[in-house]
């Protein structure tokens, strides 16, 4: 404990995370005139700031007001172990140094206390009785004896012993018996249980509030609980309980009860810290008892092991005990060892570990040591042979086929041995040479083998011990790539922009050094990069975002002393394809267009497996993926889209790695379709060289402007030279805006077919040809057929059902015209109607019409492709069917409001008017009310006083009137005035309810590829139509999405999602009493361009 000229004492070990000093008190000698030193450590990994330290002699004494000649205070930090060191040095004590001292130290909301009492003697002498150190339980405040210069063992043998009264043995006891009677008993602090024994020995006053006062003293063995009771003289009074001067506050370790006149304080799981004088107040009374801890008893829990050593060898005896910083006794066959002037014997205490050292053990250092506790003990034995070894045997390194060689020399000639190999004998043969040379011993092995290698041992005959040596075989380096599955010709693919690790496990002895190069340069970690490590068995090479550039083959060279090694490997980076070049349009439609593009200069390292596909409106910023699967081919038909409306396309390349950029946007293009073929092509008129067409526009022109019309002729049975279809001749080269053409210069006597096409920017429509070729001569203008439509077929002529019609008309042409009938488009069936036709007029003849009759007949008379048309509107007619739903509305005085809907069958022409007729019930006589009454609901009026009616209607029209009328299914009774009671109405709860959001839709962000939902809640009272709109537009009817509706809650799934579906999402709910909306926002973030792998699942969107 003496240092130099100071005796330091650490009062404070580093603190655990309960306290903050875990040193006890501690109590120390010092001689007059010397210097000591007491140091405090507090930990502050836990502590927000530095804490504070208050040293104090007695009890309010401030230390730090007295710094100066004999006192100094310091502090130190260190800032690995986070430790704050503080020091209070005392120079040159003197004899009123001596007295109690204190240590306080706080941070916050953490306080901690040390107590300790100096005592400074006359004379400088150190006594191992009072030579004392601490415990390092940091939740204790106690001391202990440091019997440490005693040092004593003996083995596990713990003995249960009756629990005796150690206050009652102390005081029968000499003094000269305490120290033994404490080690034997667990009493760590001797000194302060002498000092209350002392107190105890005085005579107690008599007490008017206490009628029986606390014991003397108690003992309690540590972790039990103790129950302390007094009897109070009024079982109304309050008590206090004090702890070494201390108020007690109640806890869980502290309970107080109240129990008529007594009063008990029970202290739970007892500790060191709760050995101290307690103290029972009441008014200005107290009554005063000392608590003893007593410590359980101390065991070995590892006993100490019999040893045989060499004359001059270091000895080591080692046991474990269940405390930390326990005190033990070592004895040598039955005798106490101590530390003499020679040091002969040294103690080593490390926590729980006890040792005792002998330094150059002699054959005197022979017997039985043991080890006491007062819990147990241990004994060992200790041999020490007298025969020296001048020279042990060495560890050996060879390399193959080379000889090793074992020596070792020992003082008696005459000492034979056995050699051993991992504990088995070494027999001598024909590579191994056993030899014993005077005092000199040898193991010769030639040619050495890697089953060589091991520990070989020389055990001297008729002695306990041995020399021992390994024999190591030197393995030349060697790589095994066929470890990892691969051979010099495998090749390892990694994803650019992932981290390429090159992990090669190789062998050899010693340990080789390993060099990684690539061509002629050597990789060393000189880039950020590149990370070369080497273990046991194994060298990895690591490239920290592999690149294009670091594809090539590596080569690792491995070596020792016993030769090198090399071996190759293949590194290909693979990455997502270069964009695909510009795609171009090769073609449009009404909703369509076929795109077509070149493949990416570079696939990646990787095959291309398909492109995706994406196009957008010129005027927008969202694109619209067109695939979900990569598309094999370089063309594609794009449709689904608006005819009208500028598009733009581009395309990704896609390989096993992942997707590419995108390629530059297309030139922009419009979906048009061509128009339909123009209608009603006919010949106009006709001469030797020249005839004149005529037409009427397409019926469907479409969104693109017409740019015209082209006129092409050909030869009849002219063919093609270079396909089988006919030569068409085109008019002009030019396309005309008008809606006829002659065409000039013709050849007399040809047969020529006539076509016309209309033109947009999607190119020519079907053509319209006519019906047949046409001769191209000339047709005098006076036999040109010619029809006569009388005056009353230029209107519609209008029959009664079953009437017969019969219709002359006239018409010219020579030669003979043929003449047509057709009835809407269709040709006309003599089963339907009768023709007779003669050289200048046509009848048609129904004998009995029926409303299929009705219709537009056209009359066609034609000369070659000279032709003259006209229509006949034939409208039959018929009776109407009754009024439906004819119900009385509502009743009143003497009138009746009637409602009814129109006749389903209108007999073929309009409504003229309705019949309305009304019966008494009691007559059952009908009265017209009203006839050709155009409305469809009407009041009666003038009806009588207590009668009851039915009512009925009939329609009409221009044939007559319905063969049914429509009834009413009620009457309609006239109440009499004053008698009828006609009770009150009342207004019908609305219970219509605008619809309103109860939860309101989230904004999400949501993972690429991974169907989404946005859900939200919605009331309304009808139930609401609900639509869903992105970026306010209606998106109900697109197929990546699909809306739900249960119980109110509305859920929007989404499809797997891609960048380009992020946005505003807008839900609408409307009903009659009004409308409500909610909407939130969607982000989808954007995946990398670099994929890891096929393996994963295409996040392709619509």
């Amino acid at each position: 404990v003496q240092s130099g000229p100071w005796d330091e004492f650490k009062i404070g070990d580093v603190l655990h995370f309960q306290s903050i000093l875990i040193n006890t008190d501690k109590d120390t000698n010092c001689v007059k005139g010397a210097n000591i030193t007491f140091v405090a450590k507090v930990n502050a990994e836990s502590l927000l700031k530095k804490p504070t330290i208050k040293w104090f002699k007695g009890k309010w004494m401030d230390l730090a007001s007295k710094s100066g000649k004999h006192l100094q205070l310091k502090e130190t930090y260190d800032r690995n172990t986070k430790v704050y060191t503080f020091e209070m040095q005392i120079i040159a004590a003197k004899a009123n140094f001596a007295g109690a001292y204190r240590c306080e130290v706080s941070s916050r909301d953490k306080f901690d206390s040390c107590n300790f009492d100096l005592t400074v003697h006359g004379a400088q002498f150190y006594s191992f009785n009072t030579l004392l150190s601490f415990s390092t339980d940091g939740n204790e405040d106690s001391g202990e004896l440091d019997f440490s210069t005693l040092l004593k063992k003996r083995a596990v043998q713990v003995t249960s012993e009756p629990d005796v009264d150690v206050w009652n043995i102390l005081s029968h006891a000499p003094a000269s018996e305490y120290e033994k009677i404490a080690f034997q008993h667990g009493i760590t602090d001797l000194r302060g249980m002498l000092k209350r024994l002392k107190k105890m020995k005085k005579e107690e006053k008599k007490s008017e509030a206490f009628l029986k006062k606390l014991d003397p003293a108690y003992q309690v063995t540590k972790g039990q609980k103790i129950k302390l009771g007094v009897e109070v003289a009024n079982e109304n009074v309050e008590v206090k309980w004090l702890k070494n001067g201390q108020e007690i506050q109640p806890t869980g370790r502290y309970i107080f009860e109240s129990v008529g006149n007594m009063r008990y304080l029970t202290i739970n799981h007892c500790s060191l810290a709760d050995d101290a004088t307690y103290t029972c107040v009441v008014g200005d009374e107290k009554c005063t008892t000392e608590l003893f801890v007593k410590e359980p008893p101390v065991t070995i829990v590892k006993n100490l092991e019999d040893q045989m050593v060499m004359k001059g060898e270091r000895v080591e005896l080692e046991c474990e005990v269940s405390e930390e910083g326990a005190n033990v006794k070592w004895e040598k066959d039955g005798v106490e060892l101590t530390r003499d002037e020679s040091f002969k014997y040294r103690f080593k205490k490390d926590g729980c570990k006890h040792v005792l050292i002998i330094n150059e053990a002699t054959k005197e250092d022979c017997g039985h040591y043991k080890v006491k506790t007062n819990g147990g003990e241990s004994v060992a034995e200790l041999l020490v042979q007298d025969l020296e070894v001048y020279q042990s045997i060495a560890d050996l390194t060879v390399k193959a086929k080379d000889q090793a060689v074992f020596k070792c020399e020992v003082s008696d000639e005459t000492v034979k041995g056995t050699w051993y190999k991992n504990g088995v004998e070494v027999k001598p043969d024909a590579r191994i040479n056993i030899s014993h040379i005077g005092r000199i011993h040898k193991l010769t092995i030639d040619e050495v083998k890697p089953e060589d290698e091991g520990d070989y041992t020389f055990v001297p005959d008729g002695y306990a011990f041995n020399l021992s040596a390994k024999l190591n075989f030197l393995d030349p380096p060697k790589i095994h790539l066929d470890c990892m599955g691969r051979t010099t010709e495998s090749t390892i693919l990694v994803v650019a922009g992932n981290k390429l690790r090159l992990d090669v496990p190789i062998t050899g002895d010693p340990a080789p050094t390993v060099i990684w190069t690539k061509g002629e340069k050597v990789l060393t970690e000189g880039d950020s990069r590149v990370h070369v490590e080497t273990s046991k068995g194994h060298c990895v090479f690591t490239i920290e975002g592999a690149e294009r550039q670091d594809e090539g083959i590596y080569s690792v060279v491995v070596r020792n002393p016993a030769g090198e090694d090399t071996a190759d490997v293949h590194v290909k980076v693979v990455d997502v394809p270069d964009p695909p070049q510009t795609p171009r349009i090769l073609s449009v439609g009404e909703d369509s267009c076929v795109v077509e593009w070149d493949p990416p200069a570079f696939d990646g390292g990787q095959p291309v497996i398909g492109y995706v596909l994406e196009r957008k409106k010129t005027k927008s910023y969202r694109w619209m993926r067109l695939n979900f699967d990569p598309y094999p081919q370089t063309t594609y038909e794009a449709k689904r889209m608006i005819e009208g409306v500028p598009y733009e396309m581009r395309v990704y390349a896609v390989n096993s790695i992942g997707m590419s950029r995108h390629s530059p946007a297309s030139q922009p293009f419009v979906p048009v379709a061509p128009t339909s073929e123009p209608i009603g092509l006919c010949v106009d008129d006709i001469n030797d060289t020249s005839i004149s067409l005529k037409w009427r526009p397409p019926e469907r022109i479409g969104a693109a402007e017409l740019k015209g019309y082209g006129v092409e002729y050909c030869k009849e049975g002219s063919k093609s030279l270079y396909h089988e279809a006919d030569e068409w001749i085109p008019v002009s080269q030019d396309l005309t805006d008008r809606l006829s053409m002659i065409v000039r210069n013709l050849t007399t006597g040809d047969k020529l077919q006539f076509r016309v096409r209309a033109y947009n920017m999607a190119g020519p429509s079907a053509p319209a040809t006519l019906a047949q070729a046409v001769t191209i001569r000339e047709i005098m203008r006076e036999y040109r057929p010619k029809i006569w439509l009388p005056r009353y077929l230029r209107q519609t002529l209008i029959k009664k059902v079953g009437d017969t019609v019969n219709i002359v008309i006239p018409f010219q042409g020579k030669p003979r015209p043929i003449v047509t009938w057709s009835k809407d488009g269709e040709p006309l069936s003599p089963q339907f109607a009768s023709v007779r036709n003669s050289e200048t007029d046509t009848i048609l003849f129904i004998r009995k019409t029926d409303r299929k009759h009705s219709g537009k007949y056209e009359l066609q008379v034609q000369i070659e492709n000279v032709e003259d048309r006209t229509n006949v509107t034939l409208q039959v007619v018929d009776l109407p069917g009754p009024p439906e739903a004819l119900k009385i509305i509502d009743i009143w005085g003497f009138n009746v409001a009637l409602e009814w809907k129109p006749p389903k069958d209108n007999g073929n022409c309009d409504i003229t008017g309705y019949t309305i007729q009304k019966a008494d019930k009691k007559t059952m006589e009908w009265f017209t009310v009203y006839e050709l009454y155009r409305r469809t609901n009407c009041v009666v009026s003038d009806l009588i006083m207590g009668n009851e009616y039915v009512f009925r209607v009939f329609a009409t029209n221009l044939v007559g009137l319905s063969p049914d009328p429509c009834n009413t299914k009620d009457s309609a009774y006239i109440q009499k005035t004053g008698i009828a009671y006609k009770p009150p109405s009342y207004k019908d709860h609305d219970f219509s309810r605008a619809p309103k959001f109860t939860h309101p839709l989230v904004n999400r962000s949501v993972i690429a590829g991974y169907n989404a939902t946005l859900s939200c809640s919605v009331r309304g009272i009808p139930k609401p139509k609900v639509t869903w709109y992105k970026n306010k537009m209606d998106i109900s009817h697109e197929a990546k999405y699909r809306m739900l509706s249960k119980e109110g809650v509305l859920t929007l799934e989404i499809r797997k999602p891609c960048p380009f579906d992020g946005g505003v999402y807008m839900c609408k709910a409307v009903n009659d009493s009004g409308e409500d909306t909610v909407e939130c926002k969607l982000e989808v973030p954007a995946q990398p361009t670099t994929w890891r792998g096929w393996s994963m699942k295409w996040l392709i969107c619509i």
